[in-house]
């Protein structure tokens, strides 16, 4: 009877075990990511930069399933005042054109190659409470996954190349 508690115990231990060490390859996105490009396909197909040639951000994605992504031109104007309430209607259009951040929650099918985003929240308002489903890319340590097209047709695609897994 003894032996048959400890067999299960380690069964269930082992099981325990397996679970955890499986956890990451069962989800590719957990960890931190450094952002490579920001780029854009054109709508004839010409892929050009989006956020200048060296874009700064980061993508984090944790085992629970939330995220933050902060993508930011790499050349940005500071403000002449020096005050962020003193913004001109540029200074402003700027800043707000030159970054696109977003937190929330997010899950992944790697059957089909998906991610879902819960977007809490934005730089972009509407993109709040919105819930989109992108397609993804994982090579080695570098992830893409494409935006849905813009009005003017251009289909945005952001890359990060993982930097730590927890």
């Amino acid at each position: 009877m003894i032996a048959r508690i400890v067999s299960l115990i380690a069964t269930g231990a082992f099981a325990i075990s397996s679970a955890h060490a499986q956890a990451p390859a069962a989800n590719p996105f957990v960890g931190t990511w450094k952002l490579i490009a920001a780029d854009k396909i054109l709508p004839d197909g010409t892929r050009v930069v989006d956020y200048g040639a060296e874009p700064h951000g980061l993508a984090i994605f944790t085992a629970d399933g939330h995220y933050m992504i902060d993508v930011f031109r790499d050349v940005r104007t500071k403000f002449a005042a020096k005050d962020r309430e003193k913004g001109t209607f540029e200074e402003y259009k700027e800043a707000q054109l030159g970054s696109s951040c977003g937190f929330g929650t997010y899950s992944v099918d790697t059957t089909a190659g998906k991610v879902t985003f819960h977007i809490d929240r934005s730089t972009y308002p509407n993109n709040d409470d919105t819930t989109p489903v992108r397609d993804y890319e994982l090579k080695g340590e570098t992830l893409s996954w494409r935006l849905s097209p813009r009005p003017d047709g251009s289909i945005p695609i952001t890359m990060v190349r993982r930097m730590a897994v927890p």
